[in-house]
């Protein structure tokens, strides 16, 4: 073989080897109003997108809160951030985070009243990906 024949074909193993292994989806469903239960999603969710998963969160009932400007967690040791903080740097990392569509009306609270980045989960829109091949599901 040709060197220029070896590199094509070392190309093209390298392609197929990437379309053989689709990106990991996960998808987060947190209701917990327990501090360091929304924390710990927050942190597997974290290390999941560092890993090169596509991180989606739903946030319903009580850790709805999480999405409110006006609301402000207790930090969390060893690192002394709070789990909107890590949902935060989830979503500047590209992670979708929603609340569920009955968080806003049933808190009495309007979209303007999250915080940037978090928008209403559309339950069609959730359904389908959530039932999608390969999606791997969490709940705290």
């Amino acid at each position: 073989m040709k060197p220029s024949q070896i590199a094509c074909a070392a190309l093209l193993s390298l392609s197929f080897g990437a379309m053989a292994q689709p990106q990991t989806e996960v998808f987060f469903n947190v209701t917990n109003s327990d501090n360091q239960a929304q924390g710990m999603a927050m942190v597997l969710a974290t290390q999941m997108q560092e890993q090169k998963a596509a991180v989606r969160v739903l946030l319903c009932g009580p850790a709805g809160q999480l999405a409110l400007k006006s609301y402000e967690p207790a930090a969390l040791k060893p690192r002394n951030v709070t789990p909107k903080q890590m949902m935060a740097g989830l979503i500047k990392g590209g992670a979708t985070v929603e609340v569920c569509a009955l968080f806003l009306p049933n808190a009495d609270r309007t979209s303007a009243d999250l915080i940037e980045g978090v928008t209403v989960a559309k339950p069609p829109e959730v359904a389908a990906f959530m039932t999608k091949p390969g999606v791997r599901a969490f709940g705290f």
